[in-house]
């Protein structure tokens, strides 16, 4: 059934009866018609159209023509809603200038530093302007002798200003002797030393205004600096959690090192070799060699008498090896850090 419609709208638009089309070629045929019984869908689609001068007498108007008809608002319409888009964007436009000068401005950027002498650079000046604390992560392992002598009188220049140092490295620093001897100097002037299994990510803080973190390409010749809040907040969190969970380094640690790989390490790298990773995989991330990788693997194939890799997995799942106290150790020193 045909309805009537005052006006026509998109979402409205009326269909066209089988009543109207046999109508509508009748009135072709005839060249006209009363508008007795006409069904309203004719007149709503403007099919037939009144005559000025013959009121109540119909013509059939073109199917093209009616269609314009009916077009012709809708075109204006949207003609004047992408009048009304494009005056939003110059509007915005101007505000987004606004907008990115502040941002700027405000120091809230994330850029991408590339070379190693601009990142040194920038990296000198913020460690230079903190004043509060200073957070650090440094993964992979000890680091190279040239590194921690450059390393020293700044960290021991930021101590004396008062500001607070923290520093996570993986445990197996804890067997490389320039890194112990390093430790031993900045923890007596007041830094903190903590050591986990696995370091999440290298990471420099600055008074939790400025951050360092590897760049999306070459990690050693990129690097992001961070001024954003809601980044830095983040970044700090996950330096809080593994903080929390590390173990501390005391005063002399060169007087009372540790086995260089203790049950922790070996329990690291056996829950990794379950999980599925490779060797090489392990030891980037708990910072050793893929040898002490294979060693630690080795002794505990020994313990428990098992032929391949799969076989060693399988029993360590299906046992509660990974929670006894005494899983061995493994001594060997790790290659120092090659570079920054």
């Amino acid at each position: 059934m045909c309805t009537e419609h005052d006006q026509v709208e998109v979402s409205k638009l009326p269909e066209l009866c089988e009543d109207g089309l046999k109508r509508y070629r009748d009135v072709l045929a005839a060249g006209g018609t009363t508008a007795d019984g006409i069904p309203d869908c004719l007149v709503d689609l403007g099919l037939l159209r009144f005559l000025p001068d013959h009121p109540g007498f119909l013509t059939p108007v073109p199917p093209d023509l009616a269609a314009a008809a009916l077009s012709r608002p809708i075109k204006q319409a949207i003609t004047e809603h992408q009048d009304t888009l494009m005056a939003i964007r110059a509007t915005m436009a101007r505000a987004e200038a606004v907008y990115a000068e502040a941002q700027q401005g405000g120091g809230t950027s994330v850029r991408v530093l590339s070379g190693a002498s601009v990142i040194a650079a920038a990296l000198e000046e913020a460690v230079q302007s903190c004043r509060e604390e200073l957070l650090t992560a440094q993964p992979n392992g000890g680091r190279s002798p040239e590194l921690l002598a450059e390393a020293l009188p700044r960290d021991l220049a930021l101590a004396a200003r008062g500001v607070k140092q923290r520093t996570l490295y993986q445990h197996t620093v804890r067997a490389h002797g320039p890194t112990l001897s390093y430790i031993e100097r900045v923890v007596a002037a007041g830094a903190e030393v903590r050591t986990i299994d696995e370091v999440f990510e290298r990471l420099i803080v600055c008074d939790r205004r400025t951050a360092f973190m590897p760049g999306p390409h070459d990690r050693r010749q990129s690097a992001l600096l961070i001024r954003h809040p809601s980044i830095i907040e983040y970044l700090v969190k996950g330096f809080e959690q593994a903080w929390s969970r590390a173990a501390a380094v005391g005063e002399a640690p060169s007087r009372l090192r540790p086995p260089p790989l203790t049950n922790e390490t070996r329990r690291a790298v056996l829950r990794l070799m379950v999980e599925g990773y490779t060797d090489e995989a392990i030891a980037g991330r708990l910072g050793i060699s893929r040898r002490t990788v294979g060693t630690h693997v080795q002794k505990t194939s020994e313990v428990l008498g098992s032929r391949s890799r799969a076989q060693l997995a399988y029993l360590i799942a299906q046992t509660d090896l990974l929670d006894h106290s005494d899983l061995g150790a493994v001594e060997e020193e790790e290659p120092a850090e090659t570079a920054p």
